[in-house]
């Protein structure tokens, strides 16, 4: 399956923090097509192996977040309308006037949020507060909408994935469905050729709420290594450049205190051998994502981090570069056929 059809099935799936069960559905039935060894754990991690445990290869862990940001219903009002709470870290400035999903055990109802017309709100620079979200799904009191919706059900904002000018891609949820994507393109690539590791793939959950998935996930592992991948800030006009990476520059490399520097110096090797277009990212501490926990799990797994280039992250329009996952994915599968050689 090409890049674009996998991530058109991620981002359509929905995967809240804490309630990614549709999308660990999708991912899963994505990654059988690679292995029969797939299971769900019991905190929604989706997790497979590929290879033979008795080969004495060494084993890498490929790792991508499933979750998704959003919202989680925390009150119902005397009219009907839904108070709500985040579920990781969503953008507070884009709440007004959205066209909103909520989920619920019996299917999906439509809502917007509501926000005051431009005649009579009397500071329309505010930002609204989480707090003063209220969602309208057209119900007038508590009661009816009490027999459709309960506490605790999740909200995503809605857009569906979209193509924009040549190979660039928005939606809601590319953050990490654009990861899940490069690693299953990954095993594309690697359909069929000898490599030099035994591969055990993790989509983790929870990360918006504190890389929970993965450290748990992690501390069952048997890898020896670890290559993480995310998305990380591309650089728009608002932003300063040198704390960016460029859409359709390729993979960014992490150089980190967190990050094995060997791990990191033969991704850059392999990306100079094989003409994939890299770019390196600089962090000065942790890196903000799932890496952070695996690397300390399990007495240590030596691990690195590959991202992806995304403008206009944790919004409902986050957009890539199926470029530069496809550079992700190629730098994946030449580490794993490679080994360390250049270490």
């Amino acid at each position: 399956m090409e890049i674009e059809k996998m991530l058109e099935k991620l981002c359509g799936s929905t995967g809240v923090s804490g309630a990614e069960s549709e999308a660990a559905k999708t991912a899963s039935e994505l990654l059988s097509a690679y292995t029969n060894d797939v299971q769900t754990d019991n905190f929604g991690c989706v997790s497979g192996f590929i290879g033979d445990r008795n080969n004495g290869k060494p084993v890498v862990m490929l790792e991508a977040h499933i979750d998704e940001i959003g919202f989680i219903v925390t009150y119902i009002d005397e009219s009907g309308f839904l108070k709500v709470g985040s579920c990781g870290g969503t953008d507070r400035r884009l709440y007004p006037a959205q066209t909103v999903t909520v989920h619920t055990e019996n299917g999906d109802i439509r809502g917007v949020i509501c926000t005051l017309p431009p005649h009579v709100a009397t500071d329309s620079s505010k930002t609204m507060k989480t707090d003063e979200i209220a969602v309208d799904i057209g119900c007038t009191s508590r009661g009816s909408a009490e027999k459709l919706v309960s506490q605790g059900d999740r909200i995503t904002i809605d857009n569906k994935l979209s193509k924009l000018i040549g190979t660039r891609y928005t939606a809601k949820a590319i953050d990490d469905r654009a990861g899940v994507a490069a690693v299953l393109y990954a095993l594309e690539l690697l359909k069929d050729r000898e490599t030099a590791y035994n591969i055990e793939v993790l989509f983790a959950s929870q990360e918006e709420v504190g890389c929970r998935g993965a450290q748990i996930a992690s501390f069952r592992s048997k890898a020896d290594i670890a290559l993480a991948t995310d998305v990380s800030f591309a650089y728009t006009p608002d932003a300063k450049k040198h704390h960016c990476g460029e859409m359709g520059k390729g993979a960014m490399i992490g150089i980190s205190p967190v990050l094995d520097r060997k791990i990191s110096n033969e991704l850059k090797a392999l990306s100079e051998e094989q003409h994939i277009p890299y770019q390196l990212e600089i962090m000065s501490s942790r890196t903000g994502t799932d890496a952070d926990s695996i690397c300390v799990s399990h007495g240590g797994i030596r691990t690195g981090l590959i991202s992806i280039p995304e403008k206009y992250m944790h919004t409902p329009v986050e957009v890539v570069d199926i470029e530069d996952i496809r550079a992700v994915s190629r730098l994946m599968a030449a580490f794993i056929t490679g080994g360390e050689k250049n270490v």
